[in-house]
């Protein structure tokens, strides 16, 4: 049986960082395909980006943006920033040049981290797309390249290249645990997407806890394919396995076969997926001659289906969850060793730090075990959303807590059931998609009279978005050229799936005249 580990004393990623690599300083922390960082070596060339960060002018609090794929890059840059007191930004793959220009401008980003060019996408271009729609990004002073030279930029590699570079005398303020170290944009039920900051401390505390919840050891591997900028990744899993000091396995992008392979070569002991990743594991066709077996815990959330699958993909201690970016991942977690009829059911306790209220979402009053409410959470949650305060007001209790806008219901053990949104949020492949965010793009079409966004079940997203869509008068328009339209603004996941097209008068009101949301489906069927 594996020695358990010890919790780690530091409450800052830089000395995290300096603790794991003094415990066992040999051990490998970091594989991106052929590389492999150990725990000493990671420690070094973060230490070796953040002193030539601060060379070029990053200081306490500034912002460093990460536009990137799943590499070892994005990790020592994202690690490098913190050390400074600096906050990286994590910045969306899919995002179209609005969305990009947009999260810039909000969070003032100072130094771009790109990779040029991941997958189909030319971040470059997309990057001079995004200034011009933003005025240029008066903010944005220094760009920086990984994976391929360009000329024009500085080269990240030539960061590695020096030897470790001492930080004490370039650090304008100390590294403080109520310091924010990420900040990460979520969807909202408004428009545009929220900017949420998680500090230091609760980087360290909270998934320490996730960890524990999954047994998890130094011996463990984790695979890692969810994109980096989710919370999902750059939070739960990535301090998870850190604090525990276990191996971070990346793969560049999701691709079932490939996942597979680097599983099984790697060895890798920690899932952390989506449920349609799963399911893409299990349909692939060289599943059966592939050794996985070595999968023994992690994280997922989904149905009670879902979750059975992993299990039966030998993932026997996966973990039923419940969570978001705002409270730094999960705030309950099922115990690994808990039954499996039990965990695909609950989401399990809230962990340590962490209280969770069952709420009259009208009132506030607290409702008693066995009675549905909204989840409201306090302790290990954002301090509040950035640069918004009328949205942080909305979300905020009198006393702290974090308003959810999710329906679940505790039991007289603690255990807590997840019954679904109160906001209309839509869950597309494991990501939160905001109606009102798709529906503003539709309403901008010449053809469109009046838009509203809904989810409808799907075997493989959990969720398909669907658009019913009022034609004006006189006016015409098809699905495909509705689709294109959504899709020069929008990531492609936020791209309604199925179309409706409707009279006004055939949409479901109240009797006051209010539009009725939960009943937008019954149209589609």
């Amino acid at each position: 049986m594996p020695e358990p580990v010890r919790p780690p004393t530091a409450r800052t990623v830089p000395a995290l960082l300096a603790e794991m690599a003094s415990r066992d300083p040999s051990r490998i922390a970091l594989v991106d395909r052929t590389r492999r960082w150990t725990y000493e070596q990671l420690n070094r060339d973060t230490r070796r980006v953040a002193a030539a960060l601060a060379a070029r002018g990053i200081e306490h609090g500034d912002r460093v943006g990460i536009l990137a794929g799943n590499c070892g890059e994005w990790v020592i840059g994202y690690f490098a920033a913190m050390h400074l007191g600096a906050v990286a930004v994590g910045l969306n793959t899919w995002s179209t040049a609005h969305e990009l220009a947009y999260q810039l401008a909000h969070a003032e980003v100072k130094m771009l981290l790109v990779e040029p060019r991941f997958r189909d996408s030319d971040f470059l271009a997309l990057l001079n797309e995004a200034r011009a729609l933003g005025d240029g990004l008066p903010a944005l002073h220094d760009v920086v390249t990984f994976g391929k030279v360009v000329p024009e930029y500085t080269d990240f590699a030539t960061w590695l290249a020096p030897p470790e570079a001492e930080l004490s005398d370039r650090l304008s303020k100390p590294v403080a645990p109520d310091d924010v170290a990420c900040l990460l944009y979520t969807s909202g039920s408004t428009a545009l997407p929220k900017g949420v900051p998680l500090l230091h401390h609760g980087l360290i505390e909270n998934m320490w806890e996730i960890g524990e919840r999954q047994r998890l050891v130094a011996d463990d591997r984790l695979w890692l394919a969810v994109s980096l900028f989710w919370s999902l990744a750059c939070v739960n899993a990535l301090f998870a396995v850190v604090t525990h000091g276990g191996t971070v396995v990346l793969q560049h992008h999701f691709d079932a076969g490939d996942a597979l392979e680097l599983i099984s070569s790697e060895r890798c002991t920690v899932f952390y997926g989506t449920p349609n990743m799963a399911l893409a594991l299990a349909e692939h066709p060289r599943l059966s001659g592939t050794d996985i077996s070595s999968l023994r815990t992690g994280v997922t959330i989904g149905t009670a289906a879902q979750v059975r699958r992993i299990a039966e993909l030998g993932v026997d201690e996966i973990c039923n969850v419940y969570g978001l970016t705002e409270a730094y991942g999960n705030s309950t977690v099922t115990d690994a060793r808990m039954p499996l009829d039990r965990r695909v059911e609950t989401v399990g306790t809230a962990l340590a730090g962490v209280e969770v209220r069952i709420a009259d979402p009208d009132t506030g009053a607290i409702l008693p075990h066995g009675t549905a409410g909204e989840i409201v959470l306090r302790g290990r949650v954002t301090p509040g959303y950035w640069n918004d305060s009328e949205r942080t007001a909305e979300a905020m209790t009198t006393d702290g807590a974090f308003r959810t806008g999710d329906l679940g219901m505790l039991d007289d053990e603690g255990c807590l059931y997840y019954r679904g949104r109160l906001k209309e949020m839509v869950k597309t492949g494991g990501i939160n998609v905001a109606p009102a965010e798709v529906e503003e793009v539709l309403s901008a079409h010449p053809a469109v009279e009046l838009a509203f966004v809904t989810g409808l079940p799907d075997p493989r997203l959990d969720e398909m978005l669907a658009a019913v869509i009022v034609i004006r008068d006189g006016a015409r328009a098809d699905p495909e050229s509705l689709a294109a339209h959504c899709r020069e603004t929008l990531a492609a996941y936020k791209t309604p799936r199925q179309f409706r097209f409707v009279t006004a008068s055939e949409l479901p009101l109240t009797s006051t005249g209010k539009l009725q949301r939960k009943r937008l489906a019954e149209l589609f069927a």
